[in-house]
């Protein structure tokens, strides 16, 4: 069958790694872009990510993969509302997909695993609905973009956190992320692809081998202790005023603190931290990353800075925190759940891989 749409451009590692140099030097545009509401900064990433895969492909084929990507996503959203867990809208990455963010975290393994598995549902539903458009119009590019989605819903699936895989593996068995680390170890080494797609891959399986390490080799019998630093700026000219010798730049001190977290609110499950240091009456916030005990929080550094209302002080504070495991009940999963989500990963990859050959059997696209 003749095709007549124009032939795949394709770019060298050399042409992809030039637009995202492009891209991130644009970092602080694209963030004043997302500010505008969680829908103008979805639709803004959007547009990004279709200019992106413009620049690989004809455009039909990068708005039909986007497209499929968002559909992906819904699954993950339609998921977590479904589960009352508040998520943000899906902000598009070029060349690295969609995410969402929750606001909540899912307080056991059945949930994660619920709200893993939505997307490749759903993302599979929308290739298989692009597929049948496409073999009735008799389109390689539909064709095309739905061959796309049951490819990345594909991989998607393999048992690897951050991918939906690994969530899902976590009410099924963690062996699989066992499995996740070999078989994704083979595909980086084995599967023809872009250079600049294993090296994104190889970074996701590098996290994964690294953060199971921690989990049950580094610190399996012992307390994993991380610290961060943070800066504030704090107006200084009333200790001026009161006399008070201003503390110089190599001053250190353990700042008092407490820590909290709310349950309600825009900061609903994010862990805060005050700190203080009273004889000056400084008091600064902050969010930990994860949820952890925190062991110290102290100053390390004073700076002096002269400014038109005066001067300031640049206090630079490290705070050292042992982040919480997930306690093994969190993985506590009822045998008959287990089975259900087991039956549906097997049954969702196998269902995958037919629609992929059944692509290649209709032949629309070479």
């Amino acid at each position: 069958m003749e095709d007549n749409q124009k032939p795949t451009r394709k770019k060298s590692p050399l042409a992809i790694g030039g637009f995202i140099a492009v891209l991130l030097s644009q970092g602080k545009l694209l963030l004043a872009a997302l500010k505008f509401g969680k829908v103008g900064g979805a639709v803004i990433s959007m547009f990004i990510t279709i200019w992106a895969y413009a620049y690989l492909a004809p455009l039909p084929f990068a708005i039909g993969l986007v497209l499929m990507i968002l559909i992906h996503e819904l699954g993950h959203v339609l998921a977590a509302k479904i589960k009352g867990l508040p998520v943000s809208a899906p902000v598009f990455i070029p060349f690295l997909g969609a995410l969402i963010t929750m606001k909540k975290n899912p307080t056991d393994a059945a949930t994660e695993a619920f709200i893993g598995i939505g997307g490749p549902i759903l993302g599979t539903l929308g290739g298989v609905a692009a597929f049948g458009v496409g073999v009735y119009l008799d389109s390689a590019v539909i064709v095309s973009v739905a061959y796309a989605a049951f490819y990345l819903n594909l991989i998607n699936l393999l048992p690897i956190h951050p991918l939906d895989g690994g969530r899902i593996s976590t009410a099924v068995t963690r062996w699989l992320w066992l499995v996740g680390l070999v078989g994704g170890l083979i595909i980086i080494i084995y599967i023809d692809s872009y250079f600049s797609s294993k090296i994104i891959f190889l970074i996701i399986w590098a996290m994964f081998a690294w953060d199971l390490y921690k989990k049950y080799v580094r610190y399996r019998h012992k307390e994993e202790r991380v610290t961060v630093a943070t800066r504030f700026e704090f107006p200084a000219n009333h200790l001026l005023q009161q006399g008070y010798m201003i503390p110089g730049e190599s001053h250190t001190r353990d700042l008092d603190y407490i820590t909290y977290s709310e349950l309600q609110g825009p900061g609903a499950g994010r862990q805060t931290l005050t700190m203080s240091w009273h004889a000056i009456g400084f008091e600064g916030h902050a969010y930990l990353p994860v949820q952890a005990i925190v062991k110290r929080v102290q100053l390390v550094k004073a700076e002096r800075i002269n400014k038109e209302d005066g001067l300031h002080l640049g206090l630079q504070v490290q705070v050292e925190y042992s982040p919480l495991g997930m306690q093994e009940s969190y993985y506590e999963v009822p045998v008959k759940t287990r089975w259900k989500f087991g039956i549906s990963y097997l049954v969702l990859i196998l269902f995958l891989l037919y629609m992929i050959r059944l692509v290649h059997q209709v032949g629309i696209i070479s």
